[in-house]
């Protein structure tokens, strides 16, 4: 068994997180401690776990990290989607961004499936 670096699904989740890092630079000062904190703590969250899970000894342990993993993911949609909606930055700044965490999701989900055949 490679690195979790070695994972497609695990770039994706980093490439994810960056993106918001640099989104959230934009947003107000005001909303440090709050939105802002709220998205960089579940993107990063999200390549973390599926890091983690890819270190465990079982398949199941793997899925139950994934899992966490689209949670946290679900969480990042919602906070983005909020973000957007009290025009926090510029709209178009949003398309992007959402459309990486529904493709992410998508692949989550694919890999979950996968596993558990």
């Amino acid at each position: 068994m490679g690195s979790h670096r070695e994972q497609y699904i695990w770039k994706r989740g980093v490439k994810v997180a960056i993106n918001c890092y640099k989104i959230t630079q934009t947003f107000p000062r005001s909303e440090l401690y709050g939105l802002t904190s709220q998205i960089r703590r579940s993107c990063v969250s999200v390549p973390s776990n599926i890091a983690e899970g890819y270190g465990r000894t079982s398949k199941a342990e793997y899925i139950r990290f994934l899992r966490i993993a689209l949670g946290s993911l679900r969480e990042l949609d919602t906070q983005l989607i909020i973000a957007k909606a009290v025009k926090l930055a510029k709209p178009e700044q949003f398309i992007s961004i959402i459309k990486e965490v529904d493709e992410l999701q998508r692949l989550i989900i694919a890999t979950i499936n996968k596993l558990e055949k």
